[in-house]
C-alpha cells in the first residue's frame, strides 16, 4: 500500500517539486497552503507522514503541530528557516519527530521521511505490553500508551511517552542526554541533546505538581536523567 503524506508550505514551487518527487516513489501526496486546511485534512483524513512548514498563513506550523498532537500520532517534519535554531527547538517541544532546514536537498527529504517511517514502523511492530506501572498518584497503561495523574489523563505527545516509558521501565537507572538521544529518537536522528532536555522539561511540566522540585523525574548532575519511584 502506497505511504500517504500531507505536504503543507505556502510556497507553491516547494510543494510542487516535493510532491513529484514523492510521488515518483510511489508515495500518495496531499497539499495544503495554510495552517488551517493542514489542520482539517488531518483530522478527516489518516496519514503515514505530515510535511509541515513553520511559517503559514492562517495558523503557523507550530500552532498546526500542537493542535494536531491532541488528537493523533502522525510523525510530523517540520521544515524550518536555515540556521534558526530557536523553530527547530519549538518545533519539537510542540510534538514534531523531526526538522529539515531550509533550503534543502529533496534527497534529504526523502531520507528522513523513509527514517521517521522506520522509527514507526519498528513501535508498532513491537509487541504489546499489557502492564499498568503505578508510581505515586501516576499510572501509566504501557498498551495503550496513556498517562494519569490523580485519576485524570494527561496528554503526552508521542516523544514524551516514549521517553517516560523508558525512564520508568528502568527505575534509579542514570541515562545522560546522549543515549536518551539515541535510544527515544534513533541512532540516525539528526537534533542534538538539546532535543533531550526540552522533552523532560515539557514532561516535567505535564506529570510533576512542582516542576521546579521534581518528583519521579530527577537530574543527576554532570550525568543525565533518571526515574525515581
Amino acid at each position: 500500500m502506497a505511504r500517504k503524506v500531507l505536504v503543507v508550505d505556502d510556497e507553491k514551487l516547494i510543494v510542487k517539486g516535493i510532491r513529484y518527487s514523492l510521488e515518483q516513489d510511489g508515495m500518495e501526496v496531499e497539499v495544503a497552503y495554510d495552517g488551517r486546511t493542514a489542520l482539517d485534512m488531518a483530522r478527516e483524513r489518516t496519514y503515514d507522514i505530515i510535511l509541515l512548514d513553520v511559517m503559514l498563513p492562517e495558523l503557523n506550523g507550530f500552532e498546526v503541530c500542537q493542535m494536531i498532537r491532541e488528537f493523533s500520532n502522525v510523525p510530523i517534519i517540520m521544515l524550518t528557516a536555515k540556521g534558526d535554531d530557536m523553530d527547530k527547538i519549538l518545533g519539537l517541544e510542540y510534538g514534531a519527530d523531526d526538522y529539515i532546514t531550509k533550503p534543502f536537498n529533496i534527497l534529504e527529504v526523502k531520507a528522513r521521511i523513509k527514517a521517521v517511517m522506520r522509527r514507526t514502523k519498528a513501535k508498532k511492530e513491537a509487541p504489546a505490553d499489557p502492564r499498568t506501572i503505578v508510581s505515586g498518584d501516576m499510572r501509566i497503561d504501557l498498551d495503550g500508551r496513556r498517562v494519569f495523574i490523580s485519576g485524570k489523563e494527561v496528554n503526552l505527545t508521542a516523544k514524551e511517552f516514549d521517553l517516560l516509558e523508558l525512564l520508568i521501565t528502568n527505575p534509579n537507572k542514570v541515562y545522560n542526554r546522549e543515549n536518551l538521544l539515541n535510544l527515544v529518537w534513533g541512532y540516525d536522528y539528526p537534533g542534538d541533546v538539546r532535543t533531550v532536555d526540552v522533552h523532560v522539561r515539557r514532561l516535567r511540566e505535564k506529570i510533576e505538581n512542582n516542576p521546579s522540585e521534581p518528583k519521579y523525574i530527577h537530574t543527576k548532575w554532570g550525568v543525565g536523567y533518571f526515574f525515581q519511584n
